[in-house]
């Protein structure tokens, strides 16, 4: 139909001959301005003129009363519409659109009307500045229930107390009861709007008394509304659900109850379904339905009907009794539910909060949850997680406790689909240097060096660079790509300590007698310096070199001779003139734990374990 009425309203455009011509015939010539003569230049001529001219009949609707009531929107039949359309000149083009939008507002065909009223605009702009414009643009919004667009064309001073603009604003606002855009409350549209409700008939106000009624009821005041719909015959079932949330919210389930049952029993199934939540909520209303049974009920009113304020109604009864009952996995689901599928307005902030709070419980490390349950939670409800750190929060909580179990490749996972929705700045850094390690862990040092690689493009700060490049460096070490991961950490500010970790761990022997030449301690020997020393001694051994054994045997051999490791140091220092490769092996089975960089050190046996299973 709205394609039928765009037809109509541009035939004129492209099919009528006559209106064609009288489009581009030149324009009449004016007293005070006469034609040209004739031996006038042409090169002289003014430019032509737009396309689109501006039509003068924003000016002229700008003057017109704007009216109320069936006045406002005279009646037009189809076939003398398309006359009317087809016979239009320039001049009176746009007269013509504008009574045909009329009569199809008073038909109720809003989507016509509006394709109507967009042409118009489209040939002239400045109609959207004029009251009766916006004023009928609104009403075809609303009409097709499109709520914030129409309270947005109604924005305007001189249709404030326009009576004719209150009770379609009144109708627009108590239609959807959710919106985002501002709006003040339907039921104190009311006074404004009587002028133009009295003004219809019977048949014509019944839309306009249900959404005083639905209003009335929305504000707490549901005493006037049984006289309202009195005028209404009992059998219709839109007033039959007006009529049982007025009695249960006025504190009379009896009453209710019988309403909600005949409206249960309507031929329109959206009706039903309404009805039928109707009788649920009386029934919880007056304790005469437990709550499981009333569970069990919505259960099966939503299995059946979905969509608009009766699906909104069904969840958030479900959410209120899933609270009451502390069911998790309820609570959840329906909160879900709620953000997801249904317009809940002022409401989405808090229930959102609510969500992602019982979703933390869910989560911690003291929750009961088993961890395999917490994290099928956290995917399937992963669009409900918050942004930034809180969300940061809970994904590494639950990182956490997969870590600790030993789950590694799934604790990235996780983490890697936060990575994902981070925007590409320094937030990456820290989460890639945790997901490459957990990949390391999981025996996937090549997925390590993906991650770290493709967020590579960040200018990070040092300490992070640090992290990145130690990380980096330890699974290409794991790859089997000693001289480059050497390479990626040239650059690093600890890169003596961590290149001497992966050289020890490659037995790569020159490297590591050059680099632990300059480590060697000058003070106390702690238990990392003690390391240090061994190694160096270890190296210089395999690598046969006698004098520089001795030189350390020389320098270090009292600090040694009063420490546990002094047996070792003494073993590998003393003059033998060739290697043991027993007196090694028992050396660098006897070494401490803690060598100069013990968490690359354990990281790196663990991934080579992990790779070996």
């Amino acid at each position: 139909m709205r394609l039928r009425a765009l037809l109509a309203a541009t035939i004129v455009l492209g099919i009528a001959a006559p209106a064609l011509a009288a489009e581009h015939a030149p324009a009449p010539a004016r007293a005070d301005h006469p034609p040209p003569p004739a031996s006038s230049p042409p090169a002289s001529s003014p430019p032509p003129p737009p396309r689109h001219a501006p039509s003068p009949f924003a000016a002229v609707l700008s003057r017109q009363p704007l009216g109320h009531g069936p006045a406002a929107w005279p009646t037009l039949s189809e076939a003398a519409a398309w006359r009317a359309l087809a016979g239009a000149t320039p001049a009176t083009r746009q007269a013509t659109r504008w009574r045909y939008a009329q009569a199809l507002i008073a038909r109720d065909r809003g989507g016509d009307a509006l394709g109507v009223l967009d042409v118009m605009a489209a040939d002239d702009p400045a109609l959207a500045r004029v009251a009766a414009w916006r004023r009928a643009r609104g009403i075809a919004l609303t009409l097709l229930g499109r709520r914030d667009a129409a309270i947005a064309a109604f924005d305007d001073r001189a249709l404030d107390t326009d009576t004719e603009t209150c009770l379609w604003r009144l109708r627009s606002l108590a239609s959807a009861r959710a919106g985002t855009a501002p709006a003040p409350p339907p039921l104190t549209l009311l006074h404004c709007a009587l002028p133009a409700l009295n003004a219809r008939t019977a048949s014509a106000r019944r839309p306009f008394l249900f959404a005083a009624a639905r209003a009335a009821i929305d504000a707490g005041r549901p005493a006037p509304v049984i006289a309202w719909l009195q005028p209404v015959a009992a059998a219709d079932p839109e007033a039959a659900l007006l009529r049982g949330e007025a009695e249960l919210a006025a504190g009379h389930p009896a009453a209710a109850r019988r309403w909600f049952a005949l409206a249960s029993h309507a031929a329109d199934p959206g009706q039903r379904a309404a009805g039928t939540l109707g009788v649920i909520d009386t029934g919880l209303a007056d304790r005469s339905l437990a709550p499981g049974a009333a569970l069990r009920q919505l259960a099966g009113l939503q299995f059946r009907w979905r969509g608009g304020p009766t699906e909104r109604r069904a969840l958030t009864t479900t959410l209120t009794l899933a609270l009451r009952r502390h069911d998790e996995p309820a609570i959840l689901a329906t909160g879900a539910a709620l953000l997801r599928y249904c317009e809940t307005g002022a409401d989405a902030a808090p229930l959102s909060a609510m969500v992602q709070a019982h979703l933390v419980g869910l989560l911690a490390a003291d929750s009961r949850v088993p961890l395999a349950t917490a994290a099928g939670l956290l995917w399937e409800y992963r669009d409900l997680v918050p942004t930034g750190a809180p969300g940061d929060r809970m994904a590494w909580m639950l990182a956490d406790r997969l870590q600790q179990a030993g789950l590694y490749a799934r604790a990235a996972e996780l983490l890697e689909h936060r990575l994902r929705g981070v925007e590409h700045d320094v937030e990456q850094g820290p989460l890639a240097v945790r997901i490459a390690t957990l990949r390391i862990l999981a025996g996937m040092p090549d997925a390590a060096v993906r991650v770290l690689r493709e967020t590579g493009m960040v200018p990070y700060p040092e300490t992070i660079l640090d992290d990145r490049r130690r990380v980096e460096a330890i699974a290409l070490e794991l790859l089997g790509k000693h001289a480059e991961a050497l390479a990626v950490l040239a650059d690093s500010r600890d890169s003596r300590a961590v290149g001497a970790e992966l050289q020890w761990h490659a037995r790569d022997w020159p490297r590591l007698v050059q680099s632990g030449e300059a480590m060697l301690p000058a003070g106390p020997l702690t238990e990392a310096a003690q390391v240090i020393v061994l190694r160096q001694a270890i190296a210089l051994a395999m690598l046969g070199r006698e004098p520089a054994l001795q030189r350390l045997n020389r320098r270090y051999a009292r600090a040694f001779a009063t420490l546990p490791t002094g047996p070792v140091f003494a073993m590998l220092t003393a003059p033998v003139g060739t290697v043991d490769p027993d007196r090694l092996g028992r050396a660098i089975e006897a070494l401490p734990a803690a060598g100069p960089a013990a968490m690359v050190a354990d990281l790196l046996t663990a991934g080579q374990a992990a790779s070996a299973r």
